[in-house]
């Protein structure tokens, strides 16, 4: 099972932009799809983004799609989001996430077979 550690959240203002990381344990990480989930005070976690462990396949959620970018180096068994143009409605726990098989897609909670403690994003406007 790969363990997950988030960091790069904080308190950012409208507009600003926030780089979060995921260091990922164990030999096989290059061969999970990995995650990136939210959940606001309140409300249900959501998805926002994914990608295999072939580094050209993304997918976004719309809400954050053109702002937002998920990306990996397998060298440093990291997965990135790096988030542009923030929103009040962006503040939430992140969480990353890694699918439950390798070589297995990740399109929503369903597929998570591991999960990072979070990191809080405040977006004040």
């Amino acid at each position: 099972q790969v363990q997950l550690v988030e960091s790069g959240g904080g308190l950012v203002q409208a507009g600003g932009s926030l780089r979060l990381s995921c260091a990922a344990s164990g030999p096989t990480f290059s061969s999970y799809a990995m995650g990136w989930f939210r959940q606001a005070p309140g409300k249900e976690r959501e998805f926002i983004a994914a990608i295999r462990w072939s580094v050209s396949m993304t997918y976004y959620a719309d809400s954050v799609k053109g702002r937002f970018t998920i990306s990996r180096d397998n060298a440093k068994n990291t997965v990135y989001l790096q988030m542009n143009s923030l929103k009040p409605e962006d503040t939430a726990v992140y969480y990353c996430a890694a699918g439950t098989l390798p070589y297995r897609a990740v399109y929503g909670p369903a597929d998570i077979g591991s999960w990072g403690q979070g990191t809080p994003v405040t977006v004040s406007s």
